[in-house]
């Protein structure tokens, strides 16, 4: 099997490329997928369903909603501009030889950098594939930025693949870049062009980009691992990082806690979960990626509105809206471990991990960031060479955990009690899961 993220046009381009035109105006014309092309792939279909049922017209035009001094503002404060150097050298040269563009854009698909060959720049502008301009599918339709996002994954988007008739003349490739820290999307790194992109190679040379620059921001991260992160909201709609100490709780207890200049607020869980969600996406997050994170497929959008109006009465004007996103930077128990982990201060993370992210949320977001978080805290403590720490770690949250006990037992000094503790619990767990010794 081929690979399902790679463009197929086989011999002759221009001619798959009249046989999808074909397939996209049936769709147009049904909205339905059933027999419209079987060669058609399923990355692509999908997609043209979700730009469909966002209702994407044919003749829309991605919106710009940054420009100037606020466009300038907005992506000097992105983390992705601490990696633009390397994405320019790596993708941006290739760009500027050719006749290609790099486009690098946010996580809500807002283009951040387009740069590349002059007359390539003037093409794509008139269908408003410029800085500042906004590129996810349910603005765009199926394209390489917005479907990499959609998906968090790299992807290959071919001519007429794409939604709109009038980015058809187009082929792109692109892939998500993600925080080294929470593994969330921070944006993405793209090479747009004509038929020439639909290659391996191009799909090849974002992905390692963008792996490059993940590899950049954590050596950049572990370098200064007390360095705040910085909030990020459009510009113009935004308040600088100052005012009141801020911090949210949120491991260990099925609620949260907000300690606002030494008053405590007792959170309700639902309102944990979405203050959780905006700390990991200190750029916003729009009510769509809200619901997403927070509920189910059946959810009704509308819930999402009347939790936020709730919590706006509680924590008041620290909640922004368009996107929704925290008007100042907040510290979190949960990004201290983080960053202890990454600094490389186990000690420090289980002193400040007294159990799970918000352990009974059953919210996708934080179930994720749950997960990740305790992945890093397991894999150090399998990599720690002090017997204390991974004791602790193995009463705390690895009683049943082999694997853990079995590093107790090869770390700990002879003839002292954690081996001899980690050797009866070896035997145990052994015994209960049918291992031979």
């Amino acid at each position: 099997m081929g690979n399902a993220w790679l463009a197929d046009v086989g011999a002759d381009p221009q001619r798959r490329a009249r046989e999808i035109a074909a397939a996209h105006e049936r769709f147009l014309s049904t909205r339905a997928l059933a027999g419209i092309d079987p060669g058609l792939r399923d990355v692509v279909a999908r997609s043209w369903q979700r730009s469909s049922a966002a209702r994407v017209g044919q003749d829309a035009s991605p919106p710009v909603l940054l420009a100037d001094d606020d466009l300038s503002a907005y992506r000097a404060a992105h983390p992705l501009s601490r990696v633009i150097g390397v994405l320019r050298q790596l993708v941006g040269d290739t760009a500027d030889d050719g006749d290609y563009l790099m486009a690098v854009s946010d996580a809500a698909g807002q283009l951040l950098w387009v740069e590349g060959h002059r007359v390539a720049r003037a093409r794509a502008e008139r269908m408003n594939f410029v800085e500042g301009a906004r590129w996810d599918e349910p603005h765009a339709g199926t394209n390489a930025p917005g479907t990499a996002l959609a998906l968090d994954h790299e992807v290959q988007i071919f001519a007429t693949e794409h939604y709109l008739s009038s980015v058809q003349a187009w082929t792109c490739s692109a892939a998500p870049i993600h925080d080294p820290v929470s593994g969330q999307v921070l944006g993405v790194i793209d090479i747009t062009g004509g038929h020439g992109v639909a290659n391996p190679l191009s799909l090849a040379l974002v992905r390692s980009a963008a792996r490059a620059s993940e590899a950049e921001l954590a050596r950049q991260l572990s370098r200064h691992p007390a360095g705040p992160r910085r909030v990020l909201a459009p510009p113009g709609l935004w308040t600088p990082a100052a005012g009141p100490s801020v911090r949210l709780s949120a491991l260990g207890g099925n609620d949260g806690t907000l300690h606002v200049d030494g008053r405590t607020i007792r959170l309700q869980r639902r309102h944990t979960e979405i203050l959780i969600m905006l700390v990991l996406h200190p750029d916003g997050l729009t009510g769509e990626q809200l619901l997403s994170a927070l509920y189910d497929d059946q959810a009704n959008p509308a819930t999402v509105r009347v939790e936020l109006n709730r919590l706006r009465h509680v924590v008041g004007d620290l909640l922004a809206s368009r996107p929704y996103r925290l008007r100042t930077s907040i510290d979190a128990d949960f990004a201290d471990v983080a960053a202890a982990l990454r600094g490389d201060h186990l000690a420090r993370a289980l002193a400040g991990y007294p159990g799970p992210l918000l352990p009974t949320s059953e919210a996708p977001g934080v179930a994720r960031q749950r997960q990740w978080l305790h992945t890093q805290l397991r894999s150090a403590v399998l990599a720690s060479f002090d017997a204390g720490l991974v004791r602790a770690w193995a009463d705390r949250s690895g009683f049943d955990d082999l694997e853990v006990w079995e590093r107790l037992a090869a770390v700990a000094p002879h003839r002292s009690a954690h081996r001899g503790v980690a050797n009866a619990r070896v035997r145990q767990l052994r015994a209960e899961y049918g291992l031979s010794r």
